[in-house]
This record gives C-alpha cells, structure tokens and sequence, in this order.
C-alpha cells in the first residue's frame, strides 16, 4: 500500500491554541483525509514543543514547575484537535522519552560526521521567539520578526556546521524547484541561501529546561535543534520499523515564519545524519486581524474552540479553507463567516440536500436513468489541485459542482415532473449528492456524515467519485446548516 506521512508544525506551548494553529491543523487534516480516499496508508503528525527559554519564563510566572506547566498547556491542545475533529494518529510532546532519547542519538550521529564543534556564541537572541539573530537583521534592538526587544548575550556553545552544506542545500533548490510551496517562499529561502550562512549554535548553557547535550552536561540543546527532530522521532526513529514505513514526509505544513528553518536547517541536519529528506515542505500564509498578526499582547488572538461553539466546528473549517488561499495572509472575520455559513453551506448545499431528498422521499418510482451531469465534475483537476497541496483551490473546484447541480436541478425543475423522467433527474441528483459527499468528506466531515446518513449510503472512496445508479435509501433528517441572523 502507498505511504503518506504529513505533519504539522509542533505548537510551542506558551499559550493555547489560536486559529492560526487551527488553520495549519485544518489544513494537513484534509490532507490526511484526502490521502486515505485515495486508499493510502496515512500517517498523521501533531503535537508540541515544550522547551526552551520562553517555558522556563510562563512557567515560573504561572507559579508552576515547567513540566507542570506543558502538561497543563499540551492538553489543551489534544483536546482542542479532538474538538476540531482532527485525524491525527500521533500527538508528539518533546518532553516525551523516546523524542529526547532520539536527540541524543541524532546529536551524536552529527557529532561523528564531524559537523558540531565547540565555540563562543556571542550575538542577539529573541526569548519570545527562541531565535538567534544576525546583527544585521536587528533593527533598533527589536526582533525582525516579532517587533519585540532581544537580548545580547555570550556564552560557550556548540555549534551545527551548517554553513558547510550550502552548496549541497542550493543544489536541493535548483533540482526540486518545488521543494518549497509557494514558489514565493522559494525563492526568498534561495535568496537567502546565495548570502552568507552562519553556523547555528546548538546548545544553550544557560538555559536548564531542555534536553541534556550529551557531549557535555552542562549545555542543553537548542530548541529548534531538538524540535525539528520530532518528525523522525515521532516514527520511532532509530529503531522502530514505522520510520521505515513512512520516512521520508511527504508533506510539513508550516507557517511562513518558520520555513526557513524547515526548508534549511532540517535538510542540512538530515544531510549531517545520513537521512533522506522531506519530500515538501508547505509554507503557509498568516491568519490576521484588522491587518495585524495575531498576537497574545496585542490581544487580539482568536480562540478556535470559542468560533466553533458558536457556530459549528465543520463552519469553521469550511471558512479556513475556503476565505483564502493557502499561501496568502487574510483577515479573520466573523462577518465573512456568518456569510459563508448563510450563502455558501446553507443556500448551495444544505438547500442542494434538502430539496432533492425531499422530493425523492416523496417518489415511488423508479430511481434511474442516463447521466445528465457527470461532465460538470472535473475529477481530474481536483486531484491535480490536491496532489500540488492547493487545498483552497481544491474546494473552489468542488463547490463549482456543488453549484451546477443546484442549476441543474433549477433547469430540470423536477417538481413538475412525474414517472420516469422524475426518476432520471432524481438519480442525477442523488448520484452528486453521493460524490459531494466524499469530496467535502475531508474539509467538512461531520456534514459529510451527515449527507451520508440522509442518503442511507456509507462513505466511498475517489474511485466510488463516478455516476451510475443510485441505491441508497433516502431519509431526510435536520437541517445541515441553520440561518445565522445576527
């Protein structure tokens, strides 16, 4: 069986989850989702990054050890995805003991291929964003990235020979010019490649909540050395035979501020390992509001869990996906929802349901006839669409079908008619529903389920994506969506 193996980025557990969060989760969810369809072996990765600087800091300022402190905060996550009816198979902390024993492993693999040394790390650093900064990139004593202060620290370290792999990394770029999505993003990661490339310091002496560095006790591994790591750690990586199964990731969805890490650091430290590389890394856009980043001290962060009580989880993932393209930033809008809600999921497709199941509920003939509508379904560009990780485009596609059978069934007007033709039109119908509801199965599962109920059908796969004759068993239940009035 074919392997699919994508991940989210691991959310640093200094606050709980916000929709960007939820967004990137969304996203690699379909993705799994989509994957399984096609009948491949899936696996799913999520989870947390629970060391560093910035934890020790929230922890103590919430009065709690900080393991007590990512407990607390990790669960909030699970329960979150859980919430978001997210598909994960694994959910990954990095305080786990197979991730911190593979750290080391992978630590002294890099050791012995000669690509950690010992020096003074002497330069800018940012808690908030656990980075270190070049001179150059600091502008007025504030982090390029997130606008607040750094801090000029020197200390020993070790050090990731990573300038030493930039022409292995500049030849990545131009063999798989896709490796990084968009091309955009692409492009900036290569700009930055042709410039100089510092060596990464590694380890962090004066900070005590982290993974011991093997090599010397008094050091503690950089967070983002240790985070990366998850990917493989997550398989099981030395040991387990699901690294083998599923290693190399098909597909790392991460945010634009992250990729540069995703898209240099982790290829030059598999290439250190001697292990194979990530097949894509996914850079998203950010989710805004009023223009702005989300932020905790700016305090305009959206809760996802709040969104979804309000107003419906498959709601919120139908807008995610469908407000913007992947690759975009846009703004968060609970106007803009309430419209897609009321234009979108209630007038095309909870409209599409209710009136052909109504009608066919109500007929006693026969249920057949020839295909009417199947050349409205471009099957081939939605796979085209999903197998370039286009996701939003994707569900544009599918709602282009979603609403040509609604103008189907406006043209054949099949309250008027009778017998057998009744019975075609119905059948076309009824066959589009089917489809629709495997199609929108990985974007809006429950109301997926749901069509599915109503139909007296079970959910198919991409091959069941083609009309025949229907033989399921109609009964019509609630409503999918309810008028928001506000």
């Amino acid at each position: 069986m074919e392997k699919f193996y994508v991940t989210t980025p691991i959310y640093y557990v200094t606050a709980k989850p916000h929709i960007g969060h939820a967004f990137a989760t969304i996203v690699a969810d379909v993705l799994a989702r989509w994957n399984r369809l096609l009948g491949k072996d899936v696996f799913f990765l999520v989870g947390t990054d629970e060391h560093g600087t910035k934890i020790e800091k929230a922890a103590r300022e919430a009065g709690k050890t900080p393991k007590e402190f990512v407990d607390e905060v990790a669960n909030t996550y699970i329960e979150a995805w859980r919430t978001l009816n997210i598909s994960f198979d694994k959910f990954i902390r990095t305080t786990d003991e197979e991730h911190e024993k593979a750290v080391s492993e992978f630590t002294r693999l890099v050791w012995d291929n000669k690509d950690i040394y010992k020096g003074v790390y002497e330069g800018w650093y940012c808690v908030p964003d656990e980075t270190f900064i070049a001179d150059f990139e600091v502008k007025e004593g504030k982090c390029p990235e997130c606008g607040r202060d750094v801090q000029r620290i020197k200390e020993d370290a070790y050090f990731f020979a990573l300038s030493s792999y930039k022409e292995d990394l500049l030849k990545i770029f131009d063999e798989n010019p896709e490796f990084v999505k968009p091309a955009a993003r692409s492009n900036e990661i290569l700009n930055r490649l042709k410039g100089e490339i510092r060596d990464l310091d590694i380890t962090r002496k004066s900070v005590k909540w982290g993974i011991p560095f093997q090599l010397d006790k008094e050091q503690t591994v950089y967070v983002w050395f240790d985070a990366l790591i998850n990917y493989i750690s997550a398989l099981g990586w030395p040991n387990e035979s699901k690294f083998t199964e599923f290693w190399p990731a098909d597909v790392h969805v991460v945010g634009k501020e992250i990729t540069w890490f995703h898209a240099a650091i982790w290829p030059a430290m598999l290439l250190s390992a001697d292990i194979d590389l990530p097949k894509t890394i996914l850079s998203h856009g950010w989710w805004t509001v009023d223009g702005k980043k989300m932020s905790k001290s700016l305090g305009n962060v959206v809760n996802p869990i709040e969104i979804s009580k309000k107003y419906s989880v498959d709601a919120l993932r139908y807008f995610l996906i469908k407000e913007k393209s992947i690759w975009e930033d846009g703004d968060f809008s609970e106007k803009e929802l309430v419209s897609r809600i009321n234009g979108e999921l209630l007038a095309d497709l909870g409209n599409l349901v209710a009136r052909t199941l109504t009608l066919a509920e109500k007929f006693k003939g026969k249920i057949e006839g020839k295909q009417e509508i199947e050349d409205k379904l471009n099957m081939n560009k939605i796979k085209e669409l999903f197998e370039s990780y286009d996701v939003n485009s994707a569900l544009n596609e599918i709602w282009t079908f979603v609403r040509s059978v609604n103008k189907y069934i406006n043209d054949t007007e099949p309250w008027k008619l009778t017998g057998a033709r009744l019975g075609a039109v119905l059948n076309n119908s009824l066959e589009a529903l089917r489809i629709i509801s495997i199609l929108l199965s990985p974007f809006i599962p429950s109301t997926s389920d749901s069509i599915q109920t109503q139909l007296g059908i079970k959910l198919g796969s991409i091959d069941d994506c083609k009309f025949g004759t229907f033989n399921g068993k109609v009964k019509r239940g609630t409503n999918l969506f309810n008028k928001i009035t506000v």
